[in-house]
């Protein structure tokens, strides 16, 4: 007949044991995540510099004046051939407005499943980012509506303009966090 303490101890061995197999299991799973961020880092050292690495995610930060460099090298050397889509986030307490590029690959099988989040930050007064266009025929429209909602600036877009909101449209894009509703 097993104690007690016997059946507690084979537990506590099997949490143990599972455990241990989640870790191995988190740590494999990062394997082509963490070598996509070390072939990066290697290359560009401190031009990027990594905010997270999860199961099929990876988030860096480029400065403005590094991100066609850093992209163009996703996309040719990567094969990080999409840009799935542009979002950009306004930080009014750091005066600043985050893009952030939300990279995958069509002709890489291996890096399908994974989304490369590419960042990079403007200052809020002045709002300019180069554009990935030429890069990436896909963030025309992202670009577009980041640039309409947030006021950012994209250089060597050639349609900065309207549409979404109205032609006549005169108040601070309505996605930054000072915009109010008339009225309210």
């Amino acid at each position: 007949m097993t104690s007690p303490n016997n059946i507690d101890d084979k537990d506590s061995e099997i949490k143990k044991f599972e455990t241990d197999l989640k870790i191995k299991k988190f740590e494999t799973d990062l394997k082509i995540e963490n070598s996509l961020y070390n072939e990066l880092s290697s290359k560009f050292q401190d031009k990027v510099q990594l905010i997270y690495v999860k199961p099929k995610r990876i988030k860096v930060y480029v400065d403005p004046k590094n991100i066609v460099e850093v992209a163009a090298f996703l996309k040719n050397e990567f094969g990080l051939d999409h840009a799935e889509s542009v979002c950009g986030t306004d930080y009014p307490n750091e005066n600043a407005i985050e893009v952030i590029y939300h990279l995958n690959s069509y002709s890489r099988e291996e890096l399908a499943p994974i989304i490369f989040a590419l960042s990079t930050k403007t200052d809020r007064d002045s709002a300019y980012l180069p554009s990935l266009l030429p890069l990436f025929k896909s963030v025309e429209y992202h670009e577009r509506e980041t640039y309409e909602m947030l006021g950012v600036y994209f250089q060597g877009h050639p349609r900065n303009e309207r549409f979404l909101l109205p032609e006549d449209w005169a108040d601070i894009p309505p996605l930054r966090k000072d915009f109010r509703i008339k009225g309210r």
